[in-house]
Formats: C-alpha cells, sequence, structure tokens
C-alpha cells in the first residue's frame, strides 16, 4: 500500500466526523445548562434539534457517556450526570483507600513519577490562567496518572471509573456557579506533598498522608457542591467551623 493510501485509511470516516460533532454539541448543551444534571436525554428530540440521525445521537451519547457527563443504566435512556451531597462524600471515602494504596504502591516500587508531575505543572499554569477546564482536566490527570502508575490494573479502572463522571459533573457544577480556580490553589501544596512523600520511598507514611488529605480534599468538593460566597472560606477553614457561623447568623436574622 503507497502512502497516499495509507493516509486515506487512516482519515476518520464521515460517520465518525459527525458523531463527534454531535459529541460536542450535545456536550456544549450539557455544560450551558440546557440540560440539567439528572435530566434525561431523548435521542429522537436531540435528532431533530440537529437535524441528524437518531442513530448519530446515540453514538454521540456514548461518546459522553465514555467521558462522564452522561450515565446509562441497562434498557434505560442516557441521563446527565448527577450526584447527591451523599454521594460525593461517599466518593471520597472510597477514594482516600484507593488513592491511598495507589500511593504506596508507587513508594514500594520507587519509579519515576514524571507524568504525574507534569499534571500538577499544568494544573498550576491552569490556575495562573484563572482556565477552570483546564485545571479540572489537570486535577483528573494527575489522579488517574497516580493510580496507574501504582501497576495494578484493577486499582486504576476502579479508581477511573469512579473519577471520570465525578470530574465532569464538577465541571458542569463550576461552569454554572463561575467559580474560581480558589479552592484548588488551596490543595497545592497537598498535591505536591503527596509526591515528595513517594519520591522518599516510605510506603505507608505516603499512604497515610494521602488518606488523611483526602478529609481536605473534600472540602473543596463540598466548596463546589454549596456554590455560596463562602465557599472557599469553608474550604479553608473547615465546613463545621463555617456550618456553625451560617446557624449563628440565621439564628441572629431570626431574632
Amino acid at each position: 500500500m503507497n502512502i497516499a493510501a495509507q493516509t486515506e485509511s487512516m482519515a476518520p470516516t464521515p460517520s465518525a466526523l459527525l458523531k463527534e460533532q454531535v459529541a460536542d454539541r450535545l456536550r456544549d448543551e450539557i455544560i450551558r445548562g440546557c440540560l440539567a444534571p439528572g435530566q434525561r436525554v431523548v435521542e429522537g428530540k436531540w435528532a431533530r434539534e440537529f437535524g441528524v440521525a437518531q442513530a448519530s445521537v446515540r453514538e454521540a451519547i456514548n461518546i459522553l457517556i465514555g467521558e462522564g457527563f452522561l450515565t446509562k443504566d441497562s434498557g434505560r435512556s442516557a441521563r446527565v450526570t448527577s450526584y447527591t451531597e451523599h454521594d460525593v462524600a461517599s466518593m471520597y471515602q472510597v477514594r482516600s483507600v484507593l488513592e491511598g494504596l495507589a500511593a504506596r504502591l508507587i513508594a514500594q516500587r520507587q519509579i519515576g513519577i514524571d507524568a504525574v508531575e507534569s499534571e500538577l505543572a499544568g494544573m498550576h499554569a491552569a490556575i495562573e490562567r484563572g482556565d477552570m477546564r483546564a485545571v479540572l482536566r489537570h486535577d483528573l490527570g494527575y489522579h488517574l496518572k497516580l493510580s496507574e502508575l501504582s501497576g495494578n490494573p484493577f486499582l486504576y479502572e476502579s479508581v477511573k471509573r469512579l473519577l471520570v463522571p465525578l470530574f465532569a459533573f464538577v465541571l458542569l457544577r463550576v461552569v454554572k456557579s463561575g467559580q474560581g480556580p480558589d479552592a484548588w490553589a488551596a490543595d497545592l501544596p497537598r498535591h505536591h506533598r503527596i509526591l515528595d512523600l513517594i519520591r522518599e520511598g516510605d510506603p505507608e507514611i505516603a499512604e497515610q498522608y494521602v488518606r488523611r488529605s483526602y478529609r481536605q480534599f473534600v472540602s473543596s468538593a463540598y466548596a463546589v457542591w454549596e456554590n455560596v460566597g463562602g465557599a472557599v472560606q469553608a474550604h479553608k477553614e473547615g465546613r463545621e467551623d463555617l456550618s456553625k457561623k451560617r446557624a449563628d447568623t440565621a439564628t441572629r436574622e431570626a431574632c
């Protein structure tokens, strides 16, 4: 086969391009809030809206399921990813165990962590620019690469299944609220310390630090969840303290 023929065979087919284009448009509808968290995605409606075949919408939905923006149970329509506050808390409990184990395994293996450091550098740069989509992309990359370097494929797949839809959901909340990167900037020292401890090669300390850090990381999640003016303050001071202040304020206003 000559080079021209090889190039032609590698080019995307029109159907592949179409499903990507439909996925882009549908993703934009979700991020802009035209499709709310938990809302059902009706294939026929969006096929008419976009002027495409229903099969193209179905293929686009599968792309967005892979990206975490949509979820679908067997025999049911796809829905925009949605989590309750309890869901988020429960997911962070599981994350602390899985990613703590990942840190332990990497420290034991004594391998390079350049890929994780690259994601952290990207996160720094995105925070400086105030680019929240890039912040979340690099934050997700940091945690996925950390899990992948554990060398345990079951651990990595478990973390990936947990984090991809969670970060998509966080993006929806951030875009809707217009929240900036302050909460993520406050978490950067912990991200750096995790890598420092892995490099020092003490598996037990690395694991325990990651598990403790998730008590603070979950505050970031609550900051996004609550979408209030004091969200970053809640992250920095502790959610319980801010809740008490709010309760005191409500009591004074009631009087």
